[in-house]
């Protein structure tokens, strides 16, 4: 609970019809915000609340990057062609997330982003990632 004290996490809960059917957390950093992590329920999936919720996350935020895993699996392939439906492109360079937990290898996955204008190189994405987020 402390992150979210902090006002850089920020937690939104996605509803249909009065009921809980997802959640984003986000973080609102200096060049763009960085959803950690986005949830729709699985029952629920498939009827557009992704896609809306990402469409108004595009115009409230601007600036956007997220992570995905690598296009190993048939789920990491629908997710990357989902976010790529919506304007998402891939950073080609190499991201590690940094462990969580002392001692965990470090994870390898993607870099995806939107609306980021030229002078944000990966680099800086990864040096505020790692910084704020991870603080590495």
């Amino acid at each position: 609970m402390e992150l979210l004290s902090t006002g850089k996490l920020k937690l939104l809960e996605v509803r249909k019809a009065e009921e809980a059917v997802g959640f984003v957390f986000y973080w609102q950093l200096s060049a763009f915000s960085f959803i950690e992590h986005f949830a729709i329920d699985p029952g629920t999936r498939g009827g557009g609340i992704g896609s809306a919720v990402m469409t108004q996350l595009d115009l409230a935020l601007k600036q956007i990057v997220l992570e995905v895993e690598p296009p190993l699996t048939e789920m990491a392939i629908r997710r990357i062609g989902f976010y790529e439906r919506l304007g998402y492109r891939t950073f080609p360079d190499t991201y590690y997330q940094p462990p969580y937990k002392l001692g965990d290898p470090p994870l390898e996955l993607r870099l995806m982003y939107k609306g980021l204008p030229e002078e944000i190189s990966f680099e800086k994405v990864k040096e505020e990632l790692y910084s704020f987020v991870y603080q590495q």
